[in-house]
Parts: C-alpha cells; sequence; structure tokens
C-alpha cells in the first residue's frame, strides 16, 4: 500500500453523503446564525417593529414605553451597540439567551465535525486517518447529533416564545421568518446526517475489532507453528542418530 500511487482505502460512500449533508447543513445554519430574519412583522401593518436576529434588532421610529425620556430608535442595530444599551434588558430575554447560546454551541461544533469529515474524505494526515478513522467518524458523529438537539431546542424554545405580550409589542403584527426556517432545516439535516455517520461508525468500530481478532489469532497460532517446527526438526534428528547408529 503506498500513498503515492493512491492505494490506500478511499472514505466509504456512507460518509462522503453524511458530509456532504453536514455541508449543506452548515450552510443553512450560517446563514441562520447572521440573518436578521428570525422574526419580522408584516409589511402592511407599519409596525415600529421591522424584524430582529439573534444579534441584530431593526426598528423604525420605534418608542419603547417604559422609557423615560423620548428617545426614538431607528435602523439596524447589534444588540449589544450603544444604541440599545438602555433597552438591552427588554430586547434580550433570558429565554432568547438560552437561544443563542444553542445555536452558538451547535455552530461551534458543526465547524468542528466538519474539519474532522473534511480529514477523513481528503486522507490526510494519512496514517492517523487510517489507523483512527472510527474515531473521527465517531467524533463528527456525536458533533452533529448534538448540534441537532441544540438547534431543536432552540427551534422549540423561539417558537414558543416569540409571540410573548411582554417581548415585542403587538405581537399579532409579526410573522416568523427565513432565518428561524433555516435554524429548523438545518436541524434536520444535521440529524440525517447523524443517523448516517452513527452506521458508518458502528461499521468501523466491528471492521477495527475484526482486524484486532484477526492480529491476536495469528499471534497465538505462532508459538503453536514453532513448536511444531521444533518438533519435526527433533523427529529428524532423531532418525538420522538411529540411522548411524545402525
Amino acid at each position: 500500500m503506498t500513498a503515492a500511487n493512491n492505494e490506500y482505502p478511499k472514505a466509504s460512500n456512507a460518509t462522503l453523503i453524511g458530509a456532504s449533508i453536514t455541508y449543506v447543513a452548515g450552510l443553512f445554519l450560517l446563514l441562520s446564525f447572521a440573518g436578521p430574519y428570525w422574526i419580522e412583522s408584516y409589511p402592511e401593518m407599519f409596525s415600529s417593529f421591522k424584524r430582529m436576529g439573534l444579534w441584530e434588532y431593526c426598528f423604525d421610529r420605534f418608542r419603547f414605553p417604559h422609557y423615560q425620556f423620548d428617545k426614538l430608535f431607528h435602523g439596524c442595530h447589534y444588540i449589544f451597540s450603544q444604541e440599545y444599551y438602555v433597552i438591552r434588558e427588554w430586547l434580550l430575554p433570558g429565554w432568547l439567551m438560552a437561544v443563542q447560546a444553542f445555536v452558538t454551541l451547535a455552530f461551534m461544533l458543526t465547524f468542528s465535525a466538519q474539519v474532522l469529515l473534511a480529514c477523513v474524505i481528503v486522507r490526510m494526515p494519512l496514517r492517523n486517518v487510517l489507523r483512527y478513522e472510527w474515531i473521527y467518524v465517531s467524533s463528527a458523529f456525536l458533533m452533529i447529533a448534538v448540534s441537532s438537539g441544540f438547534l431543536l431546542l432552540a427551534a422549540i424554545i423561539f417558537g414558543a416564545n416569540c409571540y410573548r405580550r411582554d417581548w415585542l409589542l403587538y405581537p399579532s403584527f409579526n410573522v416568523l421568518s427565513w432565518s428561524y426556517a433555516f435554524a429548523v432545516i438545518a436541524c434536520i439535516l444535521f440529524g440525517l446526517a447523524a443517523i448516517l455517520l452513527f452506521f458508518e461508525a458502528r461499521k468501523l468500530y466491528e471492521l477495527r475489532l475484526e482486524a484486532k481478532n484477526l492480529v491476536a489469532q495469528m499471534q497465538h497460532s505462532q508459538p503453536e507453528h514453532a513448536l511444531h517446527q521444533l518438533r519435526g526438526q527433533l523427529q529428524q534428528q532423531q532418525q538420522q542418530f538411529g540411522f548411524y547408529r545402525n
């Protein structure tokens, strides 16, 4: 087996399909993570709230009723910017921070899983991948499965709380948008990829066990073979000694 002639086992089809689904899901997750369209208002309602994402809010001359100064919030700004300092506690309730944490952890885990799967596919570093491929695939499976679970929790929490009246004013004017839909799609795709990688990791682990058993059997058979050779040599020597005596 020489690496120069590419005479080494390539990644299986299940790994390739699982990795492809993971990369597509990662693109959906990236757009959802950065997109400011988790929820938006209907255009015909002319609401002062326009749209929001995990990290950005957009208003059109919005006046917060519980702020004692006459200040209008206008335009799109980062949620931790100075512009939203006085209303940040209202914009960022505890359940929304939980959604941010789950999506961020899912993004980090899936990015790490994509790096591991890329190493398995391109076979670099070659020796480590061929020796520990089942560990690479198993680790990627765990990361993707956990990420899918995190995204599911984020989607459930946001969907259950986005129409609360103690958050955005006039919630009936708002509707879930494409960034939220992309998070749900990414959750489903990551789940499918995790299923494929689970079966592939189990297959690689079983092959590893079979290889270890084969090596153990060869090691156990070597002393018996050596003893058989020794007995044969002793019998030959005895025959030769008897011939000389006769």
